[in-house]
C-alpha cells in the first residue's frame, strides 16, 4: 500500500479529483458541458454538473493499493476572505465526506493557491516554495500577479499585486473564439486557427499603473472581423495582445518589487504562443499545459506538503 494524498477541485468548468502518491500525481479531470453557442454556464447549472460528473471522475483515478494519509480540496476561488463561489462546495463537501469516512486529516486551500502549486510542481522548481515569487494565475474568471511567500500553515500566502481592470484574458479569448465561430471554451481552437497566420504584430497593451485593461482587444478584433481580416490573423492578434500585456505587467511589477522569479499558471497559460512570447524575454517559469488548466492537482501536492511539514 503506498501512501496518498486525495483532493478536489470543482471549479467554474471542470471537475477534478488528483492523488499524489510515490512522488508523482495521478489527476482525473472532466469539463462541464455547455450548449453549443453558449459563452458559459451559471453556477447554479455548474454546481449540478459538478454533482453528476464526481463520482465518474473520483472512480477514474484508480484509487486501489493507496492508503489515504489525507485529503484536501480548493474551498474557496482565493485566499483573501469573503472569496466565495458556489461550484466549489461540490468538491469541498466530498473532501469533507471522504476525510470523515476515511479518518484522514482534512486540509482547505484556495483554487488559487492549487494552481500555483500546480505549476511549481509541473515545472519542477519545488525550491520556489520556499522562497518570495511572483506568480501570475491567467484564466477566464482571472487575471492577476500574485506575491506568493512561504507560510507555515497553507504552505503558501497570496497577496494580489496587480490584475485586470475590465476582462479577463480567458473571456477575452472566448469573447473573440465566439466572434469567429468556435465552440466555448474557445482557448484551443482559437490557438490551433492562431497557429496557421504568417501576421505580423506590434501589440500595445492597455495599463494603469501594473492593472491592465483587456476589452481593447475584444473591440480590436471585432474590427479586424468585420474589416474582412482572415479569422486567422484576427486569433492570433488576440493571443499577440494578451501575451504583450502580460509581458508588460511583468516588467513594471519587476521593476517595482525587485528582481524575482515568475511563474506562469491558469488555462490561458498553456497557450504556446504567449508561452513561447513570454520565454523569449523573461525569465520565468511555466505550469506544463496539462498542469495548466483547472485541476485538483496542485492541492493534491499542497495537502502532502502540510500533512508532511513540506
Amino acid at each position: 500500500m503506498s501512501d496518498a494524498y486525495l483532493a478536489f477541485d470543482t471549479s467554474n468548468y471542470t471537475t477534478s479529483a488528483a492523488v499524489y502518491a510515490d512522488g508523482e500525481i495521478r489527476q482525473s479531470k472532466k469539463l462541464l458541458p455547455v450548449k453549443k453557442g453558449e459563452a458559459g454556464l451559471r453556477q447554479s447549472d455548474a454546481v449540478f454538473r459538478h454533482t453528476a460528473q464526481l463520482c465518474e471522475t473520483v472512480e477514474a483515478l484508480e484509487l486501489d493499493g493507496c492508503n489515504i494519509k489525507a485529503v484536501g480540496a480548493s474551498f474557496t476561488p482565493r485566499s483573501e476572505p469573503g472569496s466565495y463561489m458556489p461550484c466549489f462546495t461540490v468538491g469541498s463537501g466530498a473532501a469533507r465526506i471522504a476525510s470523515k469516512l476515511l479518518k484522514a486529516p482534512l486540509y482547505s486551500f484556495s483554487h488559487q493557491q492549487g494552481h500555483i502549486a500546480a505549476a511549481v510542481y509541473s515545472c519542477g522548481e519545488y525550491g520556489l516554495l520556499d522562497r518570495e515569487f511572483i506568480a501570475f494565475h491567467v484564466s477566464g474568471g482571472t487575471t492577476e500577479a500574485i506575491l506568493v511567500r512561504p507560510d507555515d500553515k497553507s504552505i503558501i500566502s497570496t497577496e494580489i499585486i496587480a490584475k485586470t481592470l475590465d476582462l479577463n484574458a480567458g473571456q477575452a479569448v472566448d469573447r473573440v473564439g465566439l466572434t469567429l465561430g468556435l465552440d466555448f471554451p474557445c482557448g484551443a481552437a482559437l490557438e490551433t486557427l492562431a497557429l496557421k497566420s504568417v501576421a505580423q504584430f506590434r501589440c500595445r497593451p492597455t495599463l494603469k499603473g501594473v492593472d491592465c485593461c483587456l476589452s481593447g482587444v475584444e473591440n480590436q478584433c471585432e474590427k479586424m472581423h468585420g474589416g474582412g481580416a482572415p479569422d486567422e490573423d484576427v486569433a492570433l492578434y488576440c493571443l499577440k495582445y494578451i501575451e504583450s500585456t502580460l509581458l508588460e505587467m511583468s516588467l513594471r511589477l519587476l521593476d517595482k518589487y525587485g528582481a524575482r522569479p515568475i511563474l506562469f499558471a491558469g488555462g490561458v497559460m498553456s497557450n504556446s504562443i504567449i508561452r513561447g512570447g513570454l520565454g523569449a524575454r523573461l525569465d520565468c517559469f511555466f505550469a506544463k499545459p496539462e498542469f495548466s488548466r483547472d485541476n485538483a492537482a496542485g492541492i493534491a501536492y499542497l495537502t502532502y506538503l502540510a500533512h508532511n511539514g513540506r
